[in-house]
């Protein structure tokens, strides 16, 4: 009797071993959308040195600097601007809340001049 069950559960094993596992699933293509255009930078401001842009708007209100790249955080009223440097100038520029289309408001930028 012993016998007789090893032997149907060593046949079971083998017949779970043998089963058939389903094809995986394969997800549907989904094309990758195009990057947005990237905006010029606003001018007058890409490019400026770190002591340039300190001659224009003065100190920042909050600097960082992460490796090679520097940021600069300047407030005026509700819009915050930062400039990010790379070597030394001005690389790219953005404002909270962002312009219509670009990522710095030259509305902002103008407040800045002023608040300066």
């Amino acid at each position: 009797m012993t016998r007789k069950f090893v032997i149907l559960a060593a046949l079971l094993l083998l017949a779970g071993c043998a089963a058939k596992t389903p094809a995986p699933r394969v997800a549907p293509s989904v094309p990758i959308p195009a990057a947005p255009r990237r905006q010029p930078e606003p001018p007058g401001y890409a490019g400026l040195t770190l002591d340039a842009l300190r001659a224009r708007l003065g100190g920042p209100a909050f600097s960082r600097k992460d490796g090679v790249t520097e940021m600069w955080r300047y407030d005026a009223g509700a819009c915050h601007a930062f400039f990010f440097f790379t070597s030394g100038a001005v690389s790219h520029i953005e404002t909270v809340p962002r312009g219509p289309g670009d990522s710095a408001d030259p509305a902002c930028l103008s407040a800045l001049k002023k608040a300066s």
